[in-house]
């Protein structure tokens, strides 16, 4: 029988299955993605085969091609890879300019992988209302550099309602991700769209202005509108993973459009004469925040562990 996997607990999976009812399983046998080493084999939002064994459970004997995923480095600091979620129509990034803090560099690192894997983004400046006038300039500065080069930007708040009909819209009928840092609110936020949802909320810290983990494993939630939410982890840091250092200029929308004005075919945009990259960074045409966080994973090496 058919099934969709809602939760993903280590060896455990939660799964719906075709028939409409809830199954507790277990993989039976080896299930590896071809050619790629992860920590977890099944994910939420896979489409899986179960075989029913007894009342509300079954063994998952099969996963189907993923359309798309979201990966990101092992916790554990592995060479390993973990997948947050899979065959999704829609990531929002949470990003929040304090308490705590969204870095340029976690935000690329994200937007990367998504462009990898051709998952449409939204970044969502949650929080608006509690924000500074200095920090809500912060915010408008990190909306244009990204709205500049084609990803949606949304300033949302729970308090005021702004932003909310806009992304609800956007989620309709769609398989939504939520991520970001924790305290970012993003459980927060999952509960406004699905009411009644049982979802612990955290407080941040307040001596050290970071946000206490509360959502332990992805999730997905059907929302009454259409469509799944996939509630995640709060994600301290986003480590590059399965893009080789020659095409990771591919996933910077603004690099890829200057590539076939650069000198040399396979130009890494960095020392070689004649990089339209470099002269439009020199111009102001380019982010500099963009192209240090280029530079930052194109440094990054295969064990290391991941960013902050």
């Amino acid at each position: 029988m058919k099934g969709l996997v809602l939760k993903s607990t280590g060896k455990w999976y939660d799964v719906v299955g075709a028939d409409g009812a809830r199954y507790r399983c277990q993989v039976r046998g080896k299930l590896r993605l071809r050619g790629l080493s992860t920590t977890n084999p099944v994910a939420a939002g896979d489409h899986v085969e179960i075989e029913v064994e007894n009342e509300g459970q079954a063994s998952i004997v099969d996963i189907e091609e993923r359309r798309n995923y979201i990966i990101r480095r092992s916790v554990n600091l592995s060479k390993e890879a973990q997948i947050v979620a899979a065959n999704l129509d829609l990531a929002v990034l949470f990003v929040t300019v304090a308490r705590p803090q969204t870095t340029f560099g976690f935000i690329d690192r994200f937007l990367v992988t998504a462009e990898a894997y051709r998952i449409p983004v939204v970044l969502l400046f949650h929080k608006a209302d509690q924000y500074t006038d200095k920090e809500l300039e912060l915010v408008y500065h990190y909306a244009e550099i990204y709205s500049s080069i084609g990803y949606a930007c949304l300033k949302s708040s729970l308090e005021t309602g702004e932003g909310l009909p806009e992304l609800q819209e956007m989620m309709k009928d769609k398989v939504t991700l939520f991520s970001g840092h924790s305290g970012a609110g993003k459980s927060s936020l999952a509960n406004h769209f699905i009411p009644g949802l049982d979802t612990r909320i955290g407080e941040i810290s307040t001596w050290s202005g970071k946000g206490q983990h509360t959502t332990t494993f992805a999730e997905m939630h059907a929302l009454p509108f259409g469509g799944y939410l996939v509630d995640t982890p709060g994600i301290k840091g986003f480590g590059i993973i399965d893009i080789p250092k020659h095409e990771l200029g591919h996933y910077f929308r603004e690099f890829f459009t200057l590539l076939p004005e650069c000198r040399f075919a396979n130009c890494t945009h960095q020392n070689e004469p004649g990089c339209a990259v470099m002269k439009a960074l020199g111009e102001g045409a380019i982010a500099p925040s963009r192209y240090e966080s280029y530079l930052s994973m194109w440094a990054d090496e295969e064990d290391r562990s991941p960013y902050r």
